[in-house]
């Protein structure tokens, strides 16, 4: 790893910060000053940082409450995206567990664990997705038992994973599904004829949206990630 990328990581420095560290002469890699901000660290070089040495951080562990128009992307040069709004986190690179369309709301996933994001998106582990859904048309009390018994979305082979619809009113109501097919919550309300006006994702597994404001993250608990 470059050296300017190796700081940027494992603090919570900057790519910028860490390249102005280097050339300012306040790095040193196993006792010496290094400016070179490219130098190619290999393992077990000892890196620090004004005389103190830089430990490499754990994993990062954060839930957000997406707001409407911010995209689940790591990078784009046209639009908001959830990562844009992570003050002091840029040290890790950073993915999103489970991404939400433009322009839904609600609770979105981000880590450094890619082991752990498998565990949080795979179908195989089953983990249970709380949505609230507002639609055009009334939801039918049918709804419910067809949800229960599978719906079958335009070109899918199989049925969807049963669901857990509750109607809270006329044209609202909260879907748990524990799988995340494309557009699964659309598709399945537009197999009954109807169309979501609203859609905002509740919870994950354990870990729900509980006080965050639109825009706002905390980290995860280590009941919360230790639950998947």
């Amino acid at each position: 790893m470059r050296l300017d990328k190796y700081l940027a990581t494992h603090s919570d420095a900057t790519r910028t910060l860490a390249k102005m560290a280097i050339k300012t002469g306040r790095v040193e890699v196993n006792g010496e000053v290094v400016k070179d901000q490219g130098r190619k660290l290999k393992s077990g070089d000892v890196v620090e940082v004004n005389g103190r040495e830089l430990v490499e951080s754990g994993e990062v562990y954060l839930v957000m409450h997406k707001q409407a128009g911010v995209i689940c992307a790591t990078q784009d040069e046209e639009q908001d995206t959830v990562l844009d709004f992570l003050d002091g986190y840029t040290h890790k690179e950073l993915h999103i567990a489970g991404r939400l369309d433009k322009d839904t709301t609600g609770l979105v996933l981000i880590t450094s664990d890619g082991k752990w994001s498998h565990r949080v998106t795979s179908p195989n582990y089953s983990c249970e997705k709380v949505y609230y859904v507002e639609t055009v048309l009334p939801m039918l009390a049918s709804y419910v038992d067809d949800f229960a018994a599978g719906v079958q979305l335009r070109d899918e082979e199989k049925l969807t994973k049963p669901a857990g619809l509750e109607i809270l009113s006329e044209h609202a109501g909260m879907l748990t599904l524990t799988e995340g097919k494309y557009h699964q919550v659309k598709r399945m309300f537009g197999a009954m004829g109807n169309r979501v006006t609203k859609l905002k994702r509740e919870s994950v597994g354990r870990v729900s949206l509980g006080d965050l404001k639109e825009g706002e993250f905390r980290e995860l608990t280590k009941e919360e990630v230790g639950g998947f």
